[in-house]
């Protein structure tokens, strides 16, 4: 016996040996990490913009209103540990870049280098694009570079006053579609009773469980969105390369036989199709553009300066305390709508009432700009925040919502009783509809031999219980409940738009629309971007003079100490590459898809979402 304790206490004291030193040795290392990171913020070099040189927008990742909130530590730490974390680029810092750089005497080119950004919208590469015009207007010229580019990655490019593809690449030219997952099939095999309650003849969001294809009317609704978006991507092109107006479809329809005259040169393809300017390989476009702006100081290649380089010479829009008294609040809000505390990339209708309310009590801000980009999710979560808002109405300050490239149903639910409503011609908007979803799994759970069982006081208890089924009582509840909601829907889209409810009933049905149809049926006042809310704003609270800034939640002097420490760490080690490309996983498609399902939690179990997401898109 005394053997026997002496052998444990053993294993006991090199287990705690063990511990204690890897303990000690993982404190050192964070610490080590710690200083460097220090050391390297403290002797980081000034960041210089050379005369006469080049900016490189390289955008890397998806083009976003509002970055994720992941620490620029975590990111690093995350990608060492193998854990996937978004690239993200802000699309304003994209724009005060190139806007900067139209009056900054020592930027003589943009480069435009696309391939490493990913998921875009319209209405943001327009937004660019216009602000890429404006550079050209000062005398200065833009060129695009890359070994391929994707329809996104073109629409901008053709912005520039020269494209220059690689030998071996193409310009992926295909057209729009719009494509979901259906698995009614799948939910039959598994014997899983999706309860699906829902009111619009056109609210296709529940579709996916219902059916195995979409529906005659979700084809109908989708076909007018679609063409006119693609109708508005076609012109945008034909305009910036001179090409006649069908010359894009007739591009795409008679695509082998051109292939077939270019000798199966995709590249070659191109060029005699006037879609770009010169094929070049990489070594050719490093010596052109030498020529354009000279070498750079240690003669590694041309004359240029990076993007995420160049923003830290110049001061981000919107940011900082109000230079005057007189402040036009802004708010972002991009994601689903999600009803209590706060998700990463979603829209928390605790956090941004929070805001709300501040951006109502600030004597500064006398009106606000709520800038919001989301295809809905929570009806309770949607109401909380249009009830904030008409407080901050009450208030006397003017609201003016700015639509990104989705506000449609909880998004359109929150904006429609705002004083203006801008959107862009691509936006999609609509979207009034409302259904319910409430899975039971009394047959799946009977297949494998489980069984449920039990007594009640009332029919309606256990209608939490998703082992049993739902009684006639709480479907016939739970299916006024959205008749209920639905007409609340219409009577604040009646009201707020000044619409008779009779003609919103007709536009309603759970139909999406794009923005320059919106504008036509009256559900948005104006065709603007963020900067024409933001004038319209200014004007309506009577003001000549004001300042703009970011209305956000405050963060702790320790988030912000390790925010910039990771930012400076992240601007150190991250390679800013020209050329790649990437291929989406399925997971991040079928998450795209069914990605609300995740994340919303409505006390009611109702929706007002529209499962529609840009991304959706083949873009």
């Amino acid at each position: 016996m005394k053997k026997l304790f002496v052998f444990f206490g053993r294993c006991f004291y090199w287990l705690w040996k063990f511990m204690s030193t890897g303990c000690l040795l993982f404190t050192n290392l964070v610490f080590l990490m710690i200083a460097l990171v220090i050391l390297a913020v403290y002797f980081q070099p000034e960041i210089e913009v050379p005369d006469g040189c080049a900016l490189i927008i390289a955008p890397a990742g998806d083009l976003v209103e509002e970055p994720t909130a992941i620490n620029p530590l975590s990111r690093i730490f995350n990608g060492i540990a193998g854990v996937p974390v978004p690239r993200e680029t802000l699309l304003q810092d994209i724009l005060d870049a190139i806007n900067t750089a139209a009056g900054d005497d020592r930027i003589d080119l943009i480069v435009l280098s696309l391939s490493e950004m990913r998921q875009s919208s319209l209405n943001q590469l327009h937004a660019i694009g216009l602000a890429v015009e404006n550079f050209k207007k000062t005398g200065k010229n833009v060129i695009a570079v890359d070994d391929q580019y994707n329809q996104g990655q073109y629409m901008l490019a053709s912005y520039a006053n020269e494209i220059l593809l690689n030998p071996m690449g193409s310009v992926g030219l295909r057209g729009f579609g719009i494509f979901r997952l259906y698995m009614k099939e799948l939910i039959d095999k598994l014997a899983i009773n999706f309860h699906i309650f829902k009111v619009g003849a056109f609210k296709s969001a529940t579709e996916p469980f219902l059916r195995n294809d979409m529906s005659g009317e979700a084809k109908v609704a989708n076909r007018l969105w679609l063409t006119n978006l693609w109708n508005f991507y076609s012109k945008v092109i034909t305009d910036n390369r001179n090409l006649s107006a069908d010359f894009i479809s007739t591009f795409i329809d008679t695509m082998p036989e051109l292939m077939d005259q270019a000798d199966g040169s995709a590249s070659r393809m191109a060029l005699d199709a006037n879609l770009v300017d010169s094929i070049k390989t990489r070594h050719e476009t490093e010596k052109y553009l030498s020529e354009l702006v000279g070498r750079s100081a240690d003669d590694t290649s041309f004359k240029h300066i990076l993007f995420k380089d160049y923003m830290t010479t110049i001061t981000p829009s919107f940011t900082g305390e109000a230079q005057e008294q007189n402040a036009i609040g802004l708010i972002v809000a991009q994601g689903n709508i999600v009803y209590g505390d706060k998700v990463p990339g979603q829209i928390s209708s605790k956090t941004l009432g929070k805001l709300i309310r501040q951006a109502r009590r600030d004597e500064k801000v006398k009106a606000l700009i709520l800038r919001i980009d989301s295809g809905g999710g929570s009806a309770i979560a949607s109401e909380k925040i249009r009830q904030e808002l008409l407080q901050l109405q009450k208030s006397g300050k003017p609201l003016v919502i700015s639509m990104g490239s989705m506000a449609a149903s909880g998004a359109y639910w929150v904006s429609a009783s705002a004083d203006r409503i801008f959107a862009s011609p691509s936006t999609l908007t609509g979207s009034i509809g409302i259904f319910g979803i409430l899975p039971t799994f009394e047959k799946s759970i009977t297949k494998i031999g489980i069984y449920s069982d039990g007594i009640a006081t009332s029919k309606m208890a256990g209608s939490n219980n998703p082992t049993i089924a739902l009684s006639p009582e709480q479907t016939k509840t739970i299916q006024i409940s959205v008749e209920e909601v639905y007409s609340r829907f219409l009577n604040l889209v009646s009201e707020g738009r000044k619409i008779p409810r009779s003609n919103v009933e007709k536009l309603a049905k759970g139909r999406v629309w794009d923005g320059k149809t919106a504008k036509e049926l009256g559900l948005i006042d104006e065709l603007g971007n963020l900067d024409d809310a933001i004038a319209a704003a200014g004007k309506l609270a009577g003001l000549t003079e004001y300042s703009t800034l970011y209305i956000s939640e405050p963060a702790s002097s320790g988030q912000e100490l390790l925010k910039q420490l990771g930012q400076s760490t992240v601007h150190l080690i991250e390679q800013n590459q020209f050329f790649g490309m990437q291929v989406k996983p399925m997971w991040k498609i079928i998450g795209q898809h069914f990605d609300f399902s995740l994340f919303e939690s409505d006390p009611a179990n109702i929706y007002a979402h529209c499962l529609i997401p840009h991304s959706a898109i083949a873009f």
